[in-house]
């Protein structure tokens, strides 16, 4: 049985903090510190990729599924980390890049899309055609008849690449499927809310209801047994300086409505920057797949920060790396992927640009200059001593590992463990008796 299915086989089995964290990213430092951490549990890990970050036309990141899936895979070579517990997975696959095109237009992308996903080998898979596009009415929401009729059109394409699949492997596993039409954006919102709406109990019993009838229209009889989650809106959000933390009590209606569902799991987008014991009550209440993607890489860029702070100190300023100055200097340079998101004077945005909960610059982290930026940001300090009080300053959950010996002082190592610090929180919400230094001191 798959990672995925094992999982909604130990909830049936009465194992209530069953589930799995899904790092939605394409930095090669945050997949990297994810598997080394995994590495240590000899654990799966799920890694998703967007629709806008990776598709046939090379997404924002210039990968196309299968460039993604060797991406990882490199990564995970490299380390040693076995490519057989590595789950990749397709998120918000659907119209979502193309939606200033009519459906027939996005729709065929959307299938080529799809294909090119489960050929690739990604094993779980997001349909999302909860956008509209060019052609539907401005002034309207979307039908949920709409929504899964576009979906089962998706999932069939799926299935027809799958079925390419088995002919030369016929060992291959079939992909699990996540649906769901009250999707957050991705990226967590552009505007600040006064309130989070919790998706009722009716919305997703239509949802469920509405899928079986599109599928069985298109002959599609058996494709519930493949549908392993549908994504929820459980009132977990963030923006760019607000942060919405998950209040059982109010989703409660949500998630007790769910538990006769026991073939199918909630999956909850916008996890970022919530706290470890709401992750746990999240997953205890049947939000078994987490999705985390910006609070990823804003605790990559934390790590980098302080290693800049220290670099300041320790290195003639003519050899600094300079990363702080270099990133903000790419992403004035380039406003396109923060413009539309961060508001305010320009003081206010020089400050959303280095420190908001959106975390924009992960779009920049790829470019040249800063990948350059950051290998002398590590070079520069591997060949000076760092002080051990200095890193207490500046990186103190670092500094208790170092100085207990369970990490090297080497900068690439420090910058990563920032990261292993958040999936640390996934973990400890996603398996039992997996218990994390700080994680009742919040």
């Amino acid at each position: 049985m798959d990672a995925m299915r094992s999982m909604l086989q130990k909830r049936k089995n009465g194992m209530k903090f069953a589930g799995i964290p899904s790092f939605c990213t394409a930095n090669d430092l945050v997949i990297e510190a994810c598997l080394k951490q995994a590495l240590r549990f000899d654990d799966y890990v799920l890694v998703e990729a967007t629709a806008n970050q990776v598709n046939q036309f090379g997404g924002y990141t210039g990968m196309k599924p299968a460039d993604y899936r060797d991406f990882v895979y490199q990564i995970a070579d490299g380390i040693g980390f076995p490519r057989e517990k590595l789950i990749l997975g397709g998120d918000h696959l659907g119209p979502l890049t193309w939606q200033n095109e009519t459906e027939q237009d996005a729709m065929a992308k959307s299938i080529e899309l799809v294909k090119l996903f489960v050929l690739a080998g990604f094993k779980k898979i997001h349909l999302d055609t909860s956008m509209r596009v060019a052609d539907d009415p401005a002034d309207q929401m979307l039908t949920d008849e709409t929504i899964a009729r576009r979906g089962a059109i998706l999932y069939e394409a799926c299935e027809e690449a799958y079925q390419e699949l088995l002919k030369k492997n016929p060992q291959e596993v079939r992909p699990a499927f996540i649906i769901g039409s009250e999707v957050p954006i991705p990226g967590g919102a552009q505007e600040a809310e006064d309130s989070i709406q919790v998706t009722s109990p009716e919305a997703v019993e239509k949802t469920l209801r509405v899928y079986r009838e599109q599928f069985e229209k298109r002959g599609l009889k058996d494709a519930f047994d493949n549908i392993i989650g549908i994504v929820v809106q459980p009132g977990v959000e963030f923006g760019d300086a607000d942060i919405y933390h998950y209040d059982r009590v109010k989703a409660a209606e949500l998630t007790k409505a769910m538990k006769k569902y026991d073939n199918i799991v909630l999956e909850g987008h916008s996890t970022d920057y919530q706290l470890p014991e709401s992750l746990r009550e999240m997953v205890e209440d049947g939000i078994a797949i987490l999705k985390v993607g910006p609070a990823l890489t804003f605790s990559l860029r934390e790590g980098l920060f302080a290693l800049s702070m220290m670099e300041k100190m320790l290195v003639p300023e003519e050899k600094q790396a300079k990363f702080i100055e270099i990133m903000e200097e790419i992403m004035v340079q380039n406003p396109g992927n923060w413009k539309k998101h961060y508001h305010g004077t320009e003081d206010q945005l020089a400050i959303k640009r280095k420190y908001s909960f959106s975390d924009r610059c992960r779009y920049y982290f790829a470019q040249p200059e800063i990948q350059t930026a950051i290998q002398k940001l590590f070079k520069n300090l591997s060949e000076v001593e760092i002080p051990l009080s200095m890193l207490r300053q500046y990186m103190p959950q670092q500094y208790t590992k170092v100085r207990d010996g369970l990490l090297p002082m080497d900068p690439k190592e420090l910058a990563e463990d920032c990261v292993v610090h958040l999936v640390e929180d996934y973990n400890y919400a996603t398996k039992l008796n997996y218990v994390i230094s700080d994680a009742f001191c919040r």
